[in-house]
């Protein structure tokens, strides 16, 4: 389960909007507990892939990484996931998204069309990274 603010849940839209036709991409920042993970902030962040493949993949930089990661520590916090948007496609993981996930974080993606932001759901992947799983997002 993982818990978001209705704040966090519109920032993540409205970058994914701004960020169209391409994917956008960002931090989940919080903590874990006994029940999931909590987000307390968003931690947007530059999409680096190449122009051409920007619309149906994102690129989180090693330095931007570290410059995010800089962030949380100086916040208290912990990076609990991911977000990122998909333009004109379903707000399902994709075989990329598989491929280049991690077990533990959470993903949320957004479904974005012209001007809006539709679908948005958050997933996990199995520990043998076979597979996702759609986790539980309460608002709060």
């Amino acid at each position: 389960m993982i818990k978001v603010p209705k704040e966090q849940l519109t920032e993540i839209r409205e970058h994914g909007v701004r960020d169209y036709p391409y994917e956008c991409c960002g931090l989940l920042l919080g903590h874990f507990s006994d029940d999931g993970k909590i987000v307390s902030e968003t931690y947007p962040i530059s999409n680096a892939r190449e122009e051409s493949a920007k619309r149906n993949r994102f690129l989180i930089t090693p330095e931007e990484l570290m410059r995010g990661e800089r962030y949380v520590r100086s916040c208290d916090l912990e990076v609990v996931g991911f977000y990122h948007s998909h333009p004109d496609s379903p707000a399902v993981p994709s075989q990329y998204d598989l491929e280049h996930a991690w077990p533990t974080y959470s993903y949320i993606i957004v479904s974005t069309r012209p001007g809006e932001a539709t679908d948005l759901f958050s997933w996990e992947q199995e520990a043998d990274r076979s597979r996702f799983n759609e986790e539980k997002l309460e608002i709060g």
